[in-house]
């Protein structure tokens, strides 16, 4: 039976956990609160006291947590799983970081000998507890192949694009781009309302229009009737990512990446106002008179 170490039960990782439970892996778990995992323990998964502890005996060990910091603490300090892995086992980061940071992450794991594997996803808290996220790899393809067996129960669709960092990059643009979509549909209903427009028109010409997205129309409605419930993604998490792609363009590009920068100061603006609440709640901030 596989072993394997799942480390960071939020939102995201609580689903993707029990995906391994469902395939019949033999799974421990670690998260900063224990109440998160005590379905999982029902349904059979080790309670491990550590990162470090999760890690012991593992095949492979498979994170999602919040950011860099978040990151570097649960694979890289004394207590964290790369203490205990053994040479040859598999390192999967599914969080998203920064390019930088998947960079000096994978330097280190492979120092200790063990495979690295860049794999943020994209996709919503119900595709991941049905393994039906998308998943962002950069990887050796043989390494690839070493960790396929740990990634298929999150998903049959892969998309490897190339080397270790690669499945960053592709997730920060990917987070960015949302980012300066939803800024752009709460500032559109914004002026709508204001204007006095039908809102119910608006809301029926945005999305079938040559501006609708999937964030586009998953957002709009709900903008537009302040409905918040449910949050899927904060606009915390959605300020820490449109910055570090905004890091990464600086790096990048000859050009100020000026869309960036104003999603960045846009949700550092939703992050001061609710950083725990809905992104969507971007509509109240800009809808504020002046």
């Amino acid at each position: 039976m596989k072993r394997v170490a799942f480390i960071g039960l939020g939102r995201m990782g609580h689903g993707m956990a029990g995906r391994y439970l469902d395939a019949g892996f033999d799974v421990a778990v670690w998260n900063r609160s224990k109440a998160k995992a005590e379905d999982l323990i029902a349904r059979g998964a080790r309670w491990a006291t550590s990162p470090e502890d999760a890690a012991i005996d593992a095949d492979a060990v498979v994170t999602m947590v919040a950011d860099d910091a978040a990151s570097r603490a649960v694979w890289l300090t004394k207590d964290g799983a790369a203490a205990t892995m053994k040479a040859g086992s598999i390192a999967i980061e599914c969080s998203t970081v920064s390019h930088e940071h998947a960079l000096y992450l994978a330097r280190e794991l492979r120092s200790r000998g063990l495979i690295y594997i860049d794999c943020p996803v994209t996709g919503l808290p119900d595709a991941a507890a049905s393994g039906k996220l998308t998943l962002l790899v950069g990887a050796e393809p043989a390494d690839l192949e070493r960790a396929r067996p740990f990634l298929v129960p999150l998903s049959s669709t892969i998309r490897h694009f190339g080397a270790i960092g690669t499945g960053t990059v592709y997730k920060l643009i990917n987070n960015l781009m949302g980012a300066i979509q939803i800024a752009g549909i709460a500032e559109g209903l914004a002026i709508a309302e204001q204007a006095g427009l039908d809102m119910k028109l608006v809301l029926e010409a945005v999305e079938t229009g040559v501006a609708a997205s999937p964030q586009v129309i998953r957002h709009s409605r709900r903008m537009a009737a302040r409905d918040f419930a449910g949050a899927t993604f904060t606009a915390a998490l959605r300020h820490k990512d449109a910055a570090y792609a905004v890091a990464l363009a600086e790096s990048l590009l000859s050009g100020a990446p000026l869309m960036g920068r104003a999603a960045v100061e846009a949700y550092a603006r939703a992050k001061a106002y609710a950083p725990d609440d809905d992104e969507a709640k971007m509509i109240e901030i800009v809808s504020r008179p002046k």
